[in-house]
């Protein structure tokens, strides 16, 4: 699409072309910042799966365990000891927890991570909610959302789609949104103006 432009090789016309790029560049990455959530993750109207998760102190819990008179709010994440972007997303979540709960929604993270290391990031971060480890891959494999790109013998197999499901008081998901990317998450603080 540019070779049609010839612009003269002078110092001049070497910046200007390279301004021109540069506008060119700005302007398509803030058009696609903003990416829409992929087709992976529970069909709503779907009920949770009856599985149990190590939390982050190495005990079983039940998923359905989590639902409140409301429901729940389940943040699916990469890892709390790598991701930069996901404990940027965890600790926007625990900014928001409070008023999640208080209109009646349990709140929990799930990822790979160990229960030690998701213990570690928690209290180091004095995290409001639980988190919890699917480190047999089980809740992401049931929730059709492993990140395909990362094979079985990756040290990062195992990941998920970031995302965000909703479940409603009996466990039927009501709202999901997953991105194929690392850097697009779903905003918490407009998800609490839709449930409220």
């Amino acid at each position: 699409m540019f070779n049609q432009f010839k612009l003269a090789s002078t110092p001049t016309a070497s910046k200007v072309r390279n301004t021109l790029l540069a506008c060119i560049m700005l302007i398509a990455t803030s058009l696609f910042a903003d990416q829409p959530p992929i087709d992976t993750g529970p069909k709503v109207g779907s009920q949770l799966p009856a599985l149990s998760v190590l939390d982050q102190f190495g005990d079983k819990q039940q998923l359905k365990n989590l639902v409140r008179e409301k429901g729940a709010i389940i943040v699916l994440f990469r890892s709390a000891d790598w991701c930069s972007f996901c404990k940027k997303h965890l600790l926007e979540l625990n900014a928001e927890v409070d008023e999640f709960k208080k209109i009646g929604y349990g709140v929990v993270g799930i990822s790979y991570d160990s229960p030690k290391t998701l213990r570690k990031f928690s209290q180091k971060k004095e995290l409001g909610f639980a988190l919890l480890s699917d480190q047999q891959v089980q809740t992401f494999k049931a929730f059709d959302v492993v990140n395909i790109e990362q094979k079985p013998d990756s040290r990062h197999y195992g990941i998920p789609y970031p995302g965000v499901i909703v479940v409603n008081n009996k466990g039927e998901v009501v709202q999901k949104a997953f991105f194929e990317g690392y850097k697009e998450r779903v905003k918490f603080e407009e998800l609490l103006k839709e449930l409220k």
